[in-house]
Formats: C-alpha cells, structure tokens, sequence
C-alpha cells in the first residue's frame, strides 16, 4: 500500500513538473523574474549616492568644504526622474483633502518646516483645500513692508547663499563653486560691438559693474516673488532642464547647478540699465508661474536639452505681443512689462532660488552678509 502511495505522489510530481516546465516555454516568461531598469536604476544610484553621502560625511583636514561632484556623479544625478516624480506631486498638490484631514495634514507641514502660519492671510488652516492652495498662501499686507532707503529689495523670503560682483563671467552660486554667466542667461542680442567679455556685453556704460544676489527658498517659507525695484521687462526666456535640488548642500556639490535646471529669466532694464530676475526650478517644484505672463508652461514631459524659449513683450515688426493675467504687471505698448517695487511677480510651488543680476554703478554695495536670512521688502543694498 505504501509502495503504491509513493508511487501515485512520484507520478502527480512528474506530470505537474512538466506541464509547468511546457507552460513556462509556451509563455515565453523563466523562472528568474524580468528586469525592471527603473526600479534597478533607483536602487543601485540610491545606493551609490548613500555610500557618497556618508563618505563626505566623515572628518575633513583643516575644515576644507568636500570636493564638487565629478561628472559621473552628476550625470548619475541627473538620470533620476525628478521631473516626473515633480509632476506627480504637482497632482497631489492638487488633490482636494477632506475637511477633517485638513488640519492635521497642514499642521504636521507646519511643524516640520516651521512655518509662521501668524503672518499668513487666512489662518484657519480648513480654508486650504489642498497642499497646493496652502503653499501658495497670501499674507496679510503689512507684514512685508518695503524698505524705502534702499534702491534694491529683496524679491523672496529665503536665505542669501550668495551675492558680489559677478567677474570674468562666472557667478557663485555658493562660495568657490561657479556657473557661467552666458549659460545661465543665454545669448544676448543687441548688445555691444566686439565685447571684451560675456559680461562686458550686458553692461551699458563703462563706469557701470554687474552685481548678483541668490536667495535659497526653504519649503517652509513664503512661496511668491516680488520685483526687487520698478523695472520693465522686455524678454523672457524659458530654459527646460532638469529639476535637481537646489538645497545649499547640493549647490556645494554640483558646479553650474543653476544651468542644468530648468529656470526661467526675466530680462529688462532698471534705472541704471541691464536687470534680470530668474527663478530657478528645483525638485518637486513642478511649476514656475508668472502672473503676467499665461503663455508659460514648465515642467513639460519631453524637451531638448540645452533649448530655450523667448517670448518677447516689446514690439516685434511694428506689434505689441500681449499679457495678461492675475497680478501686477502692465503692458506699455512697445516697452515691455511694467513693474513696480515691491509689485507680486509670480510664484513657486515648492521651495527653490531667485537669482538677481544686474548693471549698477561700481559704487554699488550690498547691505547683507552670507547665509543670513531675509524676507520680501528688506533691502539689499543701494548706490
């Protein structure tokens, strides 16, 4: 009896053994499971950037900064979907949060970044139907005065990562790691004949210096930007890109960081000539909004690398190309773009960077000291 039982389980064995074996060859699919290159991505780069981390991490002779990134690592970097992952939690920005959910939901944003919810609007955190609206939230009026004795303000609450006379045009984005000044802004018409420098071709007069400032937006601070001074705007230029972070540790790391992301640089002319406003995108920052300007759209699925996008707002073959929208901004015919001190220009949905170049006589100075906080209104510095 027990010869037989064993001989029935053997038999069942062999024919299930074999009819997996012809369904697994009918199917085409192996018992190993399929390669997945995203995930496998994540995880070896994940892993390789862990090892990298905690390697700079360890004690440096004589308190030296860590080396930058090599172009590997970069590149490495940079292969991560970080636009995609920005777009998706665009769409989660946007997902209405059930009344009961509010609260808690905001309240933990709140504690977590720090976020001084006194000086906001609308306090009751109920009225924020998303993460989204709650980013993007107003402030009450007189909580950002402007500062009248300064010619230059700051355009963002944040924190000074960088600012000086931009030289042989290169510009820090933190102390001893640069970026190119014709990368990051593109190339400019109309300018002087046979110019020395970049930089000499911005400049309108030879008595004039060009000056910069960075501002690193936290997650936890206000998320609109102001023009820094009354200024026309005459072009912008939209650079699709990668959507790295832009954290101060990172911008330590990764030379020319403000070029490899996507960004968008208003360009014009202040009281002593050349003056740009560029916001800079970052992870999770998945759009950049003008309010002038409805034509922008960021963070779109599919680019060419190192493109760029103009629209102009001056005449073009005797016609004024219109804006318009919410906010400040107003059209003078064949002029640009209008902006008053102080004035809302547009707004992130995440933390990220304003970056400020400009012509100003070379008796300009700054009023601020690296790494020091600043809000919206504060001055930067005057003539």
């Amino acid at each position: 009896m027990a010869a037989a039982l064993r001989r029935l389980i053997s038999g069942l064995s062999q024919r299930v053994s074999s009819s997996v074996s012809r369904r697994m060859l009918s199917t085409g699919r192996s018992f190993l499971p399929r390669p997945r290159p995203l995930p496998l991505l994540l995880l070896t780069s994940g892993g390789y950037l862990g090892y990298e981390h905690y390697r700079r991490r360890g004690p440096r002779e004589d308190g030296a900064p860590p080396p930058p990134a090599t172009p590997t690592q970069v590149a490495l970097y940079r292969s991560f979907p970080t636009r995609l992952l920005s777009r998706t939690w665009g769409r989660l920005n946007g997902v209405e949060l059930p009344t009961w959910l509010r609260k808690p939901v905001f309240s933990l944003y709140i504690w977590t970044f720090g976020v001084n919810m006194q000086e906001a609007a609308v306090e009751d955190l109920h009225h924020y139907r998303n993460l989204g609206e709650f980013f993007r939230r107003r402030l009450k009026p007189a909580v950002r005065p402007l500062c009248a004795s300064s010619c230059l303000i700051s355009p963002a609450d944040g924190k000074i990562l960088h600012f000086g006379r931009v030289k042989n045009s290169e510009v820090e984005q933190v102390k001893g790691v640069t970026y190119s000044l014709e990368h990051f802004l593109g190339p400019q018409k109309g300018r002087g004949n046979d110019p020395s420098s970049f930089r000499d071709s911005i400049l309108s007069s030879p008595d004039h210096d060009l000056f910069h400032v960075v501002v690193y937006l936290a997650p936890g601070d206000y998320h609109c930007f102001h023009s820094p001074t009354d200024w026309r705007v005459e072009l912008r230029r939209h650079f699709p890109g990668s959507l790295m972070s832009v954290n101060p540790g990172v911008a330590r790391l990764v030379k020319e960081l403000f070029c490899l992301n996507e960004r968008v640089a208003l360009t014009g002319q202040w009281q002593h000539g050349f003056f740009s406003l560029t916001a800079v995108g970052a992870t999770n920052v998945g759009s950049i909004r003008v309010y002038f300007d409805k034509e922008l759209q960021t963070n779109a699925p599919r680019y060419r690398k190192g493109s760029f996008h103009d629209y102009s707002y001056v005449a073009v073959d005797d016609q004024v190309l219109q804006v318009a929208g919410v906010g400040g901004g107003a059209l003078v015919q064949g002029e640009g773009v209008v902006l008053t001190k102080g004035e809302a220009v547009g707004e992130f949905n995440l933390g990220s960077t304003i970056v400020l170049l400009f012509e100003a006589p070379k008796d300009f100075s700054f009023k601020l000291q690296p790494g020091q906080p600043i809000r919206v209104g504060e001055g930067l510095g005057s003539v």
